[in-house]
């Protein structure tokens, strides 16, 4: 189950409650990206930190080089991943920009191999209660939820619906995953000319990534990469876009409850 409570992030290393955080991806410093437990003669990636729980649960920005590849195994946690640039295979299966997986801790996956001269971005969005790791392994694990895997979703692919609160009346939703606590990830456009009119407490934690586009949250200039944190119970200013905008987004709540987000004219 999704849990994205009491995260710090690369902008506040301890944890703020009520906060909502904004930042822009390219600011943050690359660091060496390898999976604990992978084999020592795999390439290892670059990785920018972007939100994390002491429990070990986070959320970065993984780059992979052309030459990555990854023997089938297994993860010790549940892993989302999102491509924002390039192409990769898993197994029989070909992601690339905008594609969409879910891989179950426990589930043995097929072989990871970057695709084409061209790097891949990846959001990479580990959650679970125990570390994460690479496993190499014949079978599932006996409490694989294999009934939860996503091998490959193209978001292209999907149609748009209607989003779930009032709030983003000009806006459209695509989901990608509902999780058990009745949150879940989605892609939201805001529409040209959107005006949400008042401020905004959330009574559930979200993050958010630029795509593409933009939307004014306040004077903050929320575009292409980059990164918003909003635990639960931050009141956000006025979210305005006068072009429209992309954005990739997670919440650990139903958001279709009453008062989950409740407009605040003060």
């Amino acid at each position: 189950m999704m849990n994205l409570s009491g995260r710090s992030t690369s902008i506040s290393p301890e944890y703020i409650s009520r906060k909502y955080q904004l930042f822009d991806v390219n600011q943050i410093s690359d660091t060496e990206w390898r999976i604990s437990g992978m084999p020592e003669d795999i390439i290892t990636g670059r990785r920018r930190l972007l939100s994390w729980q002491e429990c070990g649960a986070s959320t970065a920005k993984v780059v992979l080089l052309p030459n990555f590849e990854l023997p089938s195994g297994i993860f010790t946690a549940d892993l989302e991943i999102f491509i924002l640039k390039g192409t990769i295979r898993i197994g029989e299966w070909l992601l690339n920009k905008h594609c969409y997986s879910f891989i179950p801790a426990g589930l043995k996956f097929g072989d990871w191999k970057v695709v084409g001269n061209e790097e891949v971005e990846i959001l990479w969005m580990e959650n679970g209660s125990v570390s994460f790791e690479y496993k190499q392994a014949k079978n599932n694990h006996p409490d694989a939820r294999f009934s939860e895997f996503i091998p490959v979703l193209d978001s292209k692919l999907l149609p748009w619906g209607k989003p779930d609160t009032v709030q983003f009346v000009q806006a459209n939703k695509k989901w990608l995953r509902k999780d058990s606590n009745g949150g879940g990830v989605w892609l939201l456009v805001v529409l040209p000319h959107y005006d949400g009119k008042y401020r905004m407490i959330q009574s559930y934690n979200e993050e958010a990534y630029g795509l593409a586009g933009y939307v004014d949250i306040g004077n903050y200039h929320f575009a292409k990469d980059c990164f918003a944190y909003c635990p639960s119970f931050s009141t956000l200013p006025i979210h305005k876009s006068e072009d429209g905008g992309l954005f990739f987004v997670r919440v650990d709540r139903d958001l279709s409850k009453s008062g989950t987000v409740l407009s605040y004219a003060g």
